[in-house]
């Protein structure tokens, strides 16, 4: 590791930010910021759109040099002015992930992603290859070292992420909602990695709606609407906000079942020979590791992966599929003219005021979805896909990047869906809000399912949906969908997206 500056790792007076015109808004992202950082651990907290991740990319120049904008006051760092130092040159001293860390890959295998950062630094190549594989250890991916990216579930992107910005080295460590895919597991080693570097002296800078699964901070720094308004409140747990059922679980009709499927990327099976069904009205939520098989498990219900062997059935109807990249559904100019797509294809006569207000999003309507918050884009997303009564809704990893209250939120869009009828299926590692939510909660490991809490079983799928033979279509609708890329890949085109996402 490089040795530390004499002078404060960060040192910020008076920072103002804009994003540029285009980007829809005219307030400022940072406004008035005095901040100094000395070696520890900070958290960042406020609510979406507060201007965490906007601080985050001041600390290693994609503010202002990439975002362009206008930027005003002085930002200091490893001793650097940021206005005037080249990114090439912050990226020897600040390690960032960002929170949608999928974007920040340029290779396509993890042991040459993991080692980019090292090589641009001229590092020479028997320390890369001592860095790699130990950074990968540390985060407990060693043995994901030679696949591609693409094979990987999201939380294992993240843990690569992360791995790939500890190869670095360098002083300064800003990561943003690091734990948003991240397992227990994952967060676990996550926390010992962040109190390392912290008792080593660098300065660490974490942005993170659930600070409660980090360390003990140093300083907590709490952002409203781009000010630094003082020390953080506590965050307010999900748990109390319970789910109201209004009907017996397990009741309604059969909407789904898996019998003695067998699923995965290639050839290889993440499922082995499992069943499981859900009703109208239902909402099952799926916990479990990284790389356990989620994924998989909602892309074969949602028609976008066939599986190896079994039977999967659906009754027909409008799917509503929300991927873990909320990013690869959101193409349009505004969120508004997402959300009218979505009604048009679904030749839907819903009025979506209610949607958009209870996800809180009348007044980013007008706003291109790639220049909002994380949290903003992901509400933005799930208002695309859940927009037009859906019938079945499949959520991956739905409060990614989202605040206490846009958790809130969505417990009340999921609970009024499930309430007039729809069948909700839903993967996280947000535990809180599986238990608040759900009427089954059902743990996938080791290729098989096991039920940690269980209502009615459903009735039976109806007669007439015969067992295809092993590796054919699923017995529904006609799927338009071509073969899709391996299980957990982000990056499909936007006729599979179509074809199962909304």
């Amino acid at each position: 590791m490089r040795p530390m500056s004499t002078l404060a790792p960060v040192s910020l007076s008076h920072v103002c930010y804009w994003y540029p015109a285009w980007a829809g808004r005219a307030a400022p992202a940072l406004w008035d910021v005095e901040l100094e950082l000395a070696a520890g651990l900070t958290v960042l907290c406020g609510d979406s759109g507060s201007g965490k991740s906007s601080l985050l990319r001041v600390l290693d120049g994609l503010v202002p040099h990439f975002h362009g904008g206008r930027f005003a006051g002085r930002a200091l760092v490893a001793g650097l002015d940021v206005a005037l130092t080249p990114t090439p040159r912050l990226a020897r001293h600040v390690g960032l992930v960002p929170q949608e860390h999928e974007a920040s890959f340029v290779r396509a295998g993890v042991e040459r992603e993991v080692a980019f950062g090292a090589e641009n630094l001229g590092v020479d190549p028997a320390t890369i290859r001592r860095r790699v594989g130990d950074c990968l250890e540390r985060m407990g991916v060693g043995h994901l070292a030679g696949r591609r990216l693409s094979s990987l579930s999201g939380g294992e992107r993240q843990r690569v992420a992360l791995a790939a910005v500890l190869a670095g080295e360098a002083e300064i460590l800003a990561l943003d909602e690091p734990t948003s895919q991240l397992d227990q597991a994952g967060a676990a080693l996550l926390v010992s990695v962040i109190s390392e570097a912290a008792a080593a002296g660098r300065c660490v800078v974490v942005a993170e709606h659930r600070s409660g699964r980090l360390p003990v901070p140093d300083r907590m720094v709490h952002l409203d609407r781009g000010r630094i308004v003082g020390a953080a409140p506590g965050e307010a747990a999900v748990g109390p906000t319970r789910r109201s059922r209004a009907a017996v679980p397990g009741s309604g009709q059969p909407m789904w079942s898996l019998t003695a499927v067998s699923a995965g990327a290639g050839n290889v099976p993440v499922l082995d020979g499992v069943d499981l069904a859900g009703a109208s009205g239902e909402v099952v939520a799926l916990v479990g590791a990284n790389g356990s098989g989620k994924t998989t498990l909602l892309r074969v219900v949602a028609g976008l992966l066939r599986p190896l062997s079994g039977r999967a059935w659906r009754r027909e109807g409008r799917v509503a599929y929300l991927p873990q990249d909320p990013g690869s559904l959101l193409h349009r100019r505004s969120v508004a003219a997402e959300v009218r797509q979505t009604l048009r294809w679904s030749a839907s006569s819903e009025d979506p005021a209610p949607l958009l207000g209870a996800l809180d999003l009348e007044h980013l309507l007008e706003r291109d979805p790639r220049d909002l918050s994380g949290g903003q884009r992901q509400r933005a997303a799930l208002a695309v896909v859940l927009a037009g009564a859906p019938s079945l809704v499949l959520l991956d990893e739905p409060t990614r990047g989202m605040d206490a209250a846009a958790r809130a939120a969505l417990i009340s869009v999921v609970s009024a869906l499930a309430d007039a009828g729809a069948s909700v299926v839903l993967a996280t590692h947000d535990l809180d809000l599986a238990w608040a939510l759900s009427d089954r909660v059902v743990q996938v490991a080791d290729g098989g399912l096991c039920e940690l809490r269980a209502g009615p079983a459903p009735d039976p799928a109806p007669e007439q949906a015969s067992d295809p033979a092993p590796g054919s279509a699923p017995d529904q609708a006609p799927d338009p969908t071509p073969d899709p890329a391996p299980e957990q890949a982000s990056d499909q085109g936007p006729a599979a997206r179509w074809a199962g996402s909304r």
